[in-house]
């Protein structure tokens, strides 16, 4: 997964499929590049753009951080680790950041 292919998603719903057969959404509200331009300490080279992801999850149940495998039509299962970041009027907002 890449920038661009969450960049096309943006305001479309990630599905997490619980055990108990009933899906929560998760409404992709976000996607922003970040600075890859900042100096490395060692001679790792930036592969892909850096990037971000921000989500609106329901006000309940609030999930604590961890990996979440999330669907979606269009780019398929993705395992993206979720940290709640706050709270909003749409539910708890989770953030993802690709380095």
């Amino acid at each position: 997964m890449d920038f661009y292919s969450f960049a096309s998603c943006v305001n479309e719903d990630f599905r997490l499929n619980l055990d108990n057969g009933h899906p929560i959404a998760f409404r992709l509200l976000e996607v922003k590049a970040l600075d890859a331009h900042r100096p490395l300490k060692s001679s790792i080279q930036v592969r892909q753009q850096p990037f971000s992801l921000l989500f609106s999850g329901p006000s309940q149940p609030v999930f604590g951080q961890q990996v979440f495998p999330l669907e979606h039509d269009r780019v398929g299962r993705a395992d993206i680790f979720l940290v709640p970041v706050g709270e909003a009027d749409s539910g708890i907002e989770y953030e993802a950041v690709f380095t």
